[in-house]
């Protein structure tokens, strides 16, 4: 199978969506990369299926052309997302790969598809160059949800990566635990060492906390009403004034720092959690800075759990965050190996579901948890996510999934604390099995509850959405 890095898993970048903004973005920066840009006089990108359905309303078509004009999610400054994407509207030109600007008419030369779909993935996309030679090229890619991309002729191409570790499914973390008496975290910063130093492990993972926490403040900071025409209102700013009661505070560290010295009723926790969730997806819907965690739909989960733990854990340490992250980063790869994290091939179980397993054990490692207690708490996370649908009002990742992740971020808070209880020797459903069964009910899961908007809340909401 092919070797995930924990860097592959969190990805820094601009929101809704990692399979419908991040993955095509990616893709056109990568078409970029496979053809001759100067000498392109016209491109054209079609899009199929999932991403036909729902592209408008999780901002498939800004990517593409945001990717096209050389702009990089995770450098972009977030206020040059949508005036960039205007310009083009505006001006019918493109900056192709922000060296050569060709003529571009955004409502022809992005073409919805929406009855078909490509063969391999329901988030397919093509991209054509025609050069001024006359001749004409076109590359076919898969958004296969988290940020990653596939291109047509590479679905089944082996990993040429050796790892000291190599791990497909939870059964071979256990050997390597128990064989090396190590805990889940120290067995992947092994594997991390083949790609980089140690160094550049804990510098790269303080980074990716520290834009989940940057998410976190400028959500609980930010007023409004969230772009896309459902009007919904954001929650966080509000939220996070009435909890903090008016304590001041100058910046993020300060601000971590009063809710840490406050009120640590269940309570108060209970409402911070959901703040922290709250914060990061309204963030995410408003086209800002997030990480995928494993995805962006579910981008809060995550942020949230690791942010209960640094305020109100007496435990707390910040090694901590580099645990947290390596074990989470390794959940998440076990699930995209054996099942899938793409809501449009599994529902939301695959999103909402995998990131709160990912942050259960993650919680549970470091509280003190060992292999099988990590392992339990994962698998709790997710029992109680499967079969959940993915159903967004209006196309827009809004409704339901920025409350999903509050409620994403509270199962894994409980299912660590239960696991932390518990013996995994009695556990009656292990890790592997509850990943099968969430790819088994993701092939029995009718189509129109995988990110369509054809099923569910989608049909049941009247609404008159604008397009973003």
């Amino acid at each position: 199978m092919e070797r995930i890095s924990v860097f592959d898993i969190f990805k820094i970048g601009i929101g809704p969506s990692s399979s419908h903004t991040m993955g095509p973005w990616r893709a056109a920066q990568r078409f970029l990369k496979e053809i001759r840009p100067e000498e392109v006089r016209q491109v054209q990108v079609e899009l199929y299926g999932s991403l036909a359905k729902t592209g408008k309303g999780h901002g498939t078509d800004l990517a593409v052309l945001l990717g096209l004009n050389g702009d990089d999610p995770v450098t972009i400054p977030v206020d040059d997302v949508q005036r960039n994407f205007q310009r083009i509207h505006d001006t019918k030109t493109i900056h192709l790969d922000g060296r050569h600007t060709i003529p571009f008419d955004p409502e022809t030369d992005v073409v919805f598809l929406y009855d078909q779909t490509l063969p391999y993935h329901a988030n397919g996309l093509i991209f054509r160059a025609f050069y001024h030679n006359g001749e004409g090229v076109s590359h076919t890619y898969y958004s296969v949800g988290g940020g990653f991309v596939v291109k047509e002729g590479e679905q089944d191409a082996a990993s040429s990566k050796h790892l000291p570790f190599p791990i497909d499914q939870a059964e071979e973390l256990k050997v390597y635990c128990d064989r090396e008496g190590k805990n889940v975290s120290e067995i992947v910063w092994q594997n991390e060492l083949s790609w980089r130093n140690a160094d550049q492990i804990r510098k790269e993972l303080m980074n990716i906390w520290l834009v989940m926490r940057d998410c976190i403040y400028q959500g609980c900071h930010t007023d409004g009403i969230l772009p896309g025409g459902l009007d919904v209102v954001r929650r966080a700013a509000p939220l996070s004034r009435k909890l903090l009661h008016g304590k001041p505070y100058h910046n993020a560290e300060d601000w971590v720092r009063q809710i840490s010295r406050g009120g640590h009723t269940f309570q108060d926790i209970l409402k911070w959690v959901s703040c922290f969730a709250l914060a990061v997806n309204e963030e995410n819907a408003a086209f800002g800075r997030v990480v995928t965690a494993p995805t962006n739909g579910a981008a809060g989960v995550i942020p949230a759990v690791l942010m209960y733990h640094v305020c109100f854990s007496d435990s707390f340490l910040e090694e901590d965050i580099v645990k947290f992250l390596l074990t989470a980063g390794e959940l998440g790869s076990l699930f995209k190996k054996g099942a899938t994290i793409s809501a449009a091939m599994g529902g939301c179980q695959a999103e909402i579901g995998v990131s709160s397993a990912m942050a259960a054990g993650a919680l549970t490692e470091c509280l003190g948890g060992n292999y099988g207690q990590v392992m339990m708490a994962a698998e709790i996370a997710m029992e109680h996510h499967l079969g959940m649908t993915c159903d967004p009002i209006g196309g827009l990742v809004q409704v339901p999934c920025i409350e999903r992740n509050t409620m994403g971020a509270i199962k894994a808070i409980t299912a660590s604390q239960i696991a932390l209880e518990g013996d995994p020797g009695k556990a009656k459903v292990s890790l592997d099995a509850v990943i099968k069964t969430m790819k088994d009910t993701a092939n029995d899961m009718n189509t129109k509850y995988k990110e369509t908007a054809d099923g569910g809340l989608a049909v049941n909401i009247s609404v008159n959405v604008v397009e973003c």
